[in-house]
């Protein structure tokens, strides 16, 4: 009996040992604070953003500011100047023991990159004075800002040297960087009230383009923003999107973002139990779009109980690549769209300012901050969690002791 209940102590243990590690994201400027960090498998990472608007996203160590393809990726995480509490998260269970590489993916690529200012991060690298050292990879991503800025202040057309000198990981050998933006330079702005701070929105370049689809040709003038679809539509009349709105104990848009042309039509399908689909805009996400001349659409309320048949829907067709943003304005018994019932059509996931910033803004201005995916913030420390768990020779015996103890009595 002993010798049994003495291996389901010791079976235990493991579970008892996983440790929370703390990082605080841009609490003191472009860092991680701690910037590296040795962590067992089991152990949960829990990454704190503060102001203004940052990243947890997944690189190599050849590439340190580019993103791995399939690798972690909390998006961005707006966070207001004057927040202190109920910051956002975001959690990263160590699955094995191998180096994982992290850097912040604001305003990428170009001059004002947070990784190329240094704001990268390591779990378990290599020590200092070994090849994969934290030292060499933040080295890497500062030579990585090196070339941004030298190929900014050069010519509109760099020579291959400007960006690639120095630097030989990840980058095409030197390939040219892109030229600064009025964007990257002036990347931030507050949303319409609550002090929020967000990403500033893109200048839109006017185009004008010749369309044909089938036999049909025309000219078209419309806005093109970076990360912007095609104008061309995928046919005369369009493809049709459905959109399922709301459910049972369900406050959201499914799906919650889409990509579409013009001519495209978005078919909202309304579920349980009395939702609209309102325009608004990304500074001012719950309330609806009126501004310079602008009225957004609106669904009005769709009511649906369980008996109701069929399901009521609203039409919206697409007429520009630029991105749209709606909400659910129901506010019984709470505000849906603080909740998160938000969506988007064409945002630019690539950007700051794509649909998880938007949801994360409705979030913060009417709502909880907390990221949807992370659990609640704790205050617990990375000393005091290990200490807490830590489980030495004579501690597991006291611990197998008290566990066998308990189960006897």
């Amino acid at each position: 009996m002993f010798a049994s209940t003495l291996s389901l102590a010791l079976a235990l243990v493991p579970f008892v040992s996983a440790a929370v590690i703390d990082v605080q994201v841009g609490a003191s400027g472009l860092t991680y604070s701690p910037e590296a960090i040795g962590a067992n498998v089991g152990d949960q990472v829990v990454f704190h953003f503060h102001a203004k608007n940052h990243t947890v996203t997944q690189s190599s160590f050849a590439d340190p500011c580019g993103k791995l393809d399939g690798g972690i990726n909390s998006g961005f995480m707006p966070v207001a100047a004057n927040q202190t509490d109920n910051l956002p998260t975001f959690t990263v269970q160590v699955k094995d023991t191998k180096p994982i590489w992290i850097y912040c993916a604001q305003a990428a690529r170009t001059p004002a990159s947070h990784c190329g200012a240094g704001m990268v991060f390591a779990i378990n690298c290599g020590a200092d004075g070994a090849p994969n050292s934290f030292t060499n990879f933040k080295k890497s991503a500062l030579a990585v800002g090196a070339s941004l800025a030298a190929a900014a202040s050069a010519s509109a057309t760099p020579s291959s040297g400007a960006y690639g000198g120095g630097y030989g990981g990840g980058y095409g050998g030197g390939s040219a960087a892109p030229a600064a933006t009025d964007s990257a330079s002036a990347a931030w702005t507050t949303a319409a009230y609550g002090g929020v701070t967000i990403p500033a929105a893109p200048q839109a370049t006017p185009v004008t383009a010749a369309v044909t689809v089938g036999t049909e040709t025309w000219t078209t003038t419309y806005g093109s923003y970076p990360g912007s679809p095609d104008p061309t539509p995928a046919s005369s009349t369009g493809n049709v999107i459905k959109v399922v709105v709301g459910g049972t104990g369900i406050l959201a848009f499914d799906p919650p973002r889409v990509d579409a042309k013009p001519r495209d039509t978005i078919v909202f399908e309304f579920h349980q139990k009395n939702h609209t689909v309102t325009q608004s805009s990304f500074d001012d996400p719950c309330r609806k779009l009126n501004a310079n001349g602008t009225t957004g659409f609106d669904s009005g309320f769709m009511p649906f109980s369980d008996t109701s048949a069929p399901f009521p829907t609203f039409n919206f067709t697409v007429t520009d690549t630029a991105p749209v943003w709606a909400y659910c304005r129901q506010q019984l018994p709470s505000s849906h769209c603080g909740a998160g019932m938000v969506f988007a059509i064409n945002s630019d996931e690539s950007s700051g300012r794509n649909f998880a910033a938007f949801q994360n803004v409705a979030k913060a201005l009417n709502g909880t901050a907390v990221a949807a995916n992370a659990p609640a913030p704790t205050t617990t420390t990375a000393a005091s969690a290990a200490a807490a768990v830590k489980v030495g020779p004579i501690s597991l015996t006291l611990f197998a002791a008290a566990l066998v103890g308990s189960l006897v009595l």
